[in-house]
C-alpha cells in the first residue's frame, strides 16, 4: 500500500494585517492577515523547517528529496542540495528541483506516488507583489513537506492514495518573465470560468479511478490561485464539505499551497475518511486519499499543525514588510557589508554549516561547538564523535542588542546559549522583539540565511524563542 507516511508544515512567525496596506500604499489591502517570511528566510530555509518536522514524524530516511518553488534562491544551481545538507540526508539520496511553477509541486507528489522507495516532497514560496496590489495582500509565505512511501512498522501509511487524475490546458492565467520580480495575472473571471468545469471533470475522473462517488468523500481541499476561483470550483465539485483554504489568515502560498492544504486536510480527517485534494494550476490535478487506522496518532507526530500555526504568530508593520521585501530602502548600519561566502571554506565545514553537527569527546562527553579535532585537554586527536545539534534546545545565559553591526534588518540580538546536553555557543536570535529576550529564556534552533552577497546565500543556524 503506497501513500503518505508523514508530513510537516511551516508558517513563518510574522503576520501582516491587510488593513495596514491601504493607508500607506493608497490602495489594496482588505480584511484578515497574511503570513510573512522574515528577512533571513527564503524558500530553501522554509523547506528545511517543514522537512525537519516531516523527518521527525517519519523515522525513515528518504531515498529521494524533491523541491518545488516559484521563486527559488538559485537559478542554474540545484536548490534541493542545500535542503539535503541541512536535513543531513545520506549522499545516496538524490536531491532534485522540480521547476518554477505552482504545478510542479503537485507533479512531485504524483511522481512520488507512482514511484518506488521513500520520497520527501518539499515545497516553499515567498509571495510578493507591487505595493497595494492583490498579489501583495492575497499572497502568503509557507512551506510544506510530504513523505510518500510504501509504509513500514516504524512508519506506517497514514493516508493511502487510492486515485488521481489530471487535466491540462494551455491558457494565460499567471506568468512571470525570467528576470522579472513580480508576476502578472490575467482577468480573474476568465480563469474562474476555465478552471471550474475543468476541476469538476478532473475530480470526477479521480473518483472513478479510486472507485468511490462524490457522496463517499468527507472533505475536499481546493488549492487555487485566488479564493474566488477556489470558491467557484468548490461549488462545481458539489462537495458536501470544503476545507478552509486559509486565505483569510495565511494567504495564497504559490507552490507551497497544494501540499500545505493537503497537510491541513489530513490533520482534519479521521481514520477511514475519504478525502480529496484538487489543485488548480495550468490545468487541474486531483488526488483522492483514504485515511488509515494509523492516522489516529498522526496529530501527535505532526505538531504543530497547520491550524495551530495559522492561529499564532505576531504582527509586523507594513513598513518593515516593505523593507524586508526590498521595496523600501532603509538606511543601513554604518558598517561594511560582509564578504561573499567562500565555496572552499563552506565545503570543508558542510556538516557544521548546514547540518549543525558539533563534536563530542568520547571519554568526557564534552561538546565542542564548532567541532574540533582535538579534545579540550589536548590528550586526544581525531577521536571526536559527531554530535547533531539541530534539534537541541538550550537556555540564554546572557545577551546583547547590537545596533551597529551589519544586518539586513537591524538591530541584531546576540545571545550566548547553553545547550541542555552540553555545548555553549553565541548565536543570533530571530523571530523575536527586543523586549521579549530574557536571561533564562528557552530557545530552539532554526535554519536561516545570514546574508546574501554576489547571489550566494550564506546559510547557517540561528536560535529562536521556544514558544509554547
Amino acid at each position: 500500500m503506497r501513500g503518505i507516511t508523514a508530513w510537516g508544515s511551516y508558517l513563518p512567525f510574522r503576520r501582516l494585517d491587510r488593513a495596514d496596506i491601504a493607508p500607506l500604499a493608497g490602495k489594496g489591502g482588505g480584511r484578515g492577515t497574511r503570513t510573512v517570511a522574515s528577512f533571513d528566510e527564503d524558500p530553501t530555509t522554509m523547506a528545511v523547517e517543514a522537512g525537519r518536522r516531516a523527518q521527525r514524524a517519519s523515522q525513515i530516511v528518504p531515498d529521494t528529496l524533491l523541491f518545488a518553488s516559484v521563486n527559488p534562491a538559485y537559478a542554474d544551481k540545484t536548490n534541493a542540495t542545500a535542503i539535503h545538507a541541512a536535513l543531513r540526508l545520506p549522499p545516496s539520496a538524490g536531491a532534485f528541483d522540480l521547476g518554477f511553477s505552482t504545478r510542479s509541486a503537485v507533479a512531485g507528489l504524483l511522481l512520488a506516488a507512482s514511484g518506488r522507495g521513500t520520497t520527501l516532497v518539499t515545497s516553499a514560496d515567498i509571495r510578493i507583489g507591487r505595493a497595494g496590489s492583490a498579489d501583495e495582500a492575497g499572497g502568503g509565505d509557507a512551506a510544506a513537506a510530504i513523505v510518500i512511501g510504501d509504509g513500514s512498522a516504524e512508519s506506517p501509511v497514514l493516508a493511502e492514495i487510492i486515485g488521481s487524475a489530471s487535466r491540462t490546458v494551455e491558457f494565460i492565467d499567471r506568468w512571470r518573465t525570467p528576470g522579472d520580480r513580480f508576476s502578472q495575472t490575467w482577468d480573474d473571471k476568465f480563469s474562474q470560468v476555465t478552471y471550474a468545469p475543468l476541476g469538476a471533470e478532473s475530480y470526477d475522473a479521480a473518483l472513478a479511478a479510486a472507485g468511490v462517488s462524490r457522496d463517499d468523500v468527507a472533505t475536499v481541499a481546493v488549492s487555487a490561485p485566488t479564493s474566488r476561483i477556489a470558491s467557484a470550483t468548490a461549488k462545481a465539485l458539489g462537495a458536501a464539505k470544503t476545507l478552509d483554504d486559509l486565505s483569510a489568515s495565511v494567504g495564497q502560498c504559490g507552490a507551497a499551497q497544494p501540499a500545505l492544504l493537503l497537510a491541513h486536510l489530513l490533520e482534519s480527517s479521521s481514520p477511514g475518511d475519504v478525502v480529496a485534494l484538487v489543485s488548480l494550476a495550468d490545468g487541474v490535478d486531483a488526488i483522492v486519499l483514504r485515511a488509515t487506522d494509523a492516522s489516529a496518532a498522526a496529530t501527535d507526530l505532526t505538531s504543530p499543525t497547520v491550524a495551530e500555526q495559522a492561529a499564532s504568530g505576531a504582527r509586523l508593520s507594513y513598513g518593515k514588510f516593505l523593507a524586508w521585501r526590498g521595496l523600501l530602502e532603509i538606511d543601513p548600519p554604518r558598517r561594511p557589508e560582509p564578504q561573499r561566502v567562500s565555496a572552499t571554506a563552506a565545503a570543508r565545514s558542510n556538516s557544521w554549516k548546514f547540518g549543525f553537527v558539533a563534536s563530542a569527546d568520547p571519554q568526557t562527553g564534552e561538546v565542542q561547538m564548532p567541532p574540533a579535532r582535538v579534545s579540550n585537554d589536548g590528550e586526544r586527536v581525531d577521536q571526536m564523535v559527531e554530535r547533531p545539534m539541530a534539534d537541541a534546545t538550550g537556555t540564554i545565559v546572557t545577551f546583547t542588542i547590537d545596533r551597529v553591526a551589519y544586518s539586513p534588518s537591524p538591530p541584531i540580538v546576540f545571545a550566548v546559549v547553553d545547550f541542555d546536553d552540553g555545548g555553549r555557543l553565541p548565536l543570533e536570535l530571530c523571530d523575536c522583539d527586543e523586549d521579549e529576550v530574557k536571561i533564562g529564556a528557552r530557545v530552539e534552533m532554526t535554519f536561516r540565511c545570514l546574508y546574501t552577497v554576489d547571489g550566494i546565500p550564506n546559510y547557517f543556524w540561528k536560535a529562536r524563542l521556544a514558544r509554547g
